[in-house]
């Protein structure tokens, strides 16, 4: 736990929404915010696909997405499952065919997109597979693909019409007698798209993943999905999401993890609050922080650091951190552990040191977690 104490204006009252699994993942109905990132590779490698997909995973995301747009990817996706260390989402594109194969496969949830999917009748078939093999689904509402019955009706993707799209397929689940779903009505714009996500909040009680769909690449789409998300994810809305970025799908669940836990909303590995640079500091920040970021890479354990190269802020952020580094000049500067003076330390040492000693907190709070069970 992190020494920085929670305070009540920091609660975010979460939406109340119905819990569905995904494989051995718990969504909604209270359950921590899962984390999902997609695979880029050609699934019918399943070396290549199996091994982006351990990355994800070892990077912390709870649930990995793979394209299956033919008979190829469908073979090889049992493969896939078999050796994923997480559940695995079955990406449909059009032919409903696809859907029945992968949950055969093995596929612990399967994405339609009901502009794409169909007629109902094909619904029915792929819905018949889900529950005979354990799947739910992710009803994928996307601005850009809309039912042609409701761009005729709406003129334009606008939030009506993704709403309507949604609680169409819905429908088509719930008449099928089929409640094990999530739901998302994502777009590129983030106003349409959270509009949206806001409308739907209020018309069912589905779980819903959150996405700004082809947010950019890494800078950009970073700040494009934070605005959108995090609005939402303020709100109360949102049980999973995933962070569509032009990156390394590393990046998408480094990213996704970044934006809720500046919100509270989920705990993972080292956070680092720093100081911008400027003239006052007494050591070479940015490369410090580059630095710590990579060495601390492999920490799970939550945990807040303070890099800070003056004594301005310094202290007073290190007070409510639970290690951190001040810079004082003349060579050296303060450490601090859960918001005290411990003991000076030379800027030449700094780095080994604060590893050092995060890796030891970090195996302290293990092994007492490990006890207290």
């Amino acid at each position: 736990m992190s020494f920085n104490p929670i305070r009540p204006w920091r609660n975010i009252d979460r939406r109340k929404s119905r819990q569905i699994m995904v494989g051995n993942v718990a969504v909604g109905g209270g359950a921590p915010i899962s984390v999902q990132t997609m695979t880029n590779t050609i699934t019918s490698d399943v070396k290549a696909t199996l091994a982006q997909v351990q990355r994800a995973a070892a990077a912390g995301a709870d649930i990995v997405r793979i394209s299956t747009p033919d008979e190829a990817a469908t073979k090889a996706l049992r493969g896939i499952v078999a050796e994923s260390p997480v559940p695995i989402v079955a990406d449909i594109h059009f032919h409903y065919r696809r859907a029945i194969e992968a949950a055969e496969a093995g596929a612990a949830c399967l994405r339609i997109n009901p502009g794409n999917i169909g007629a109902a009748s094909r619904v029915r078939d792929v819905v018949k597979a889900a529950r005979d093999h354990g799947c739910s689904i992710r009803i994928g509402v996307n601005a850009g693909s809309l039912e042609r019955h409701l761009l005729e009706k709406y003129a334009e993707p606008c939030p009506d019409a993704m709403v309507e799209s949604g609680l169409d397929h819905i429908k088509l689940l719930q008449d099928n007698d089929f409640h094990e779903f999530k739901i998302s009505v994502k777009a590129s714009d983030v106003f349409l798209a959270a509009a949206a996500y806001q409308k739907l909040a209020e018309a069912t009680d589905a779980p819903i993943h959150l996405g700004i769909t082809e947010a950019g690449g890494l800078v950009s789409g970073t700040v494009k999905s934070a605005i959108g998300l995090g609005s939402l994810l303020w709100a109360g809305i949102g049980d999973t999401i995933r962070v569509s970025l032009s990156a390394d799908p590393v990046e998408e669940v480094k990213v996704g993890f970044e934006i809720l836990k500046s919100l509270g909303l989920r705990h993972r590995g080292v956070t680092i609050i720093s100081c911008p640079s400027c003239a006052r500091q007494g050591f070479d920040v940015i490369k410090t922080v580059s630095l710590l970021e990579e060495r601390l890479a492999h920490v799970t354990t939550s945990m807040s650091l303070s890099i800070i190269g003056c004594v301005v802020n310094g202290p007073g952020e290190a007070l409510m951190t639970d290690m951190g580094f001040t810079g004082g000049g003349a060579g050296s500067g303060m450490v601090y552990l859960a918001g005290k003076q411990s003991h000076k330390l030379g800027n030449d040492k700094m780095i080994d040191h604060i590893v050092e000693m995060v890796e030891k907190r970090a195996a302290e709070i293990e092994a007492a977690s490990k006890a207290a069970e």
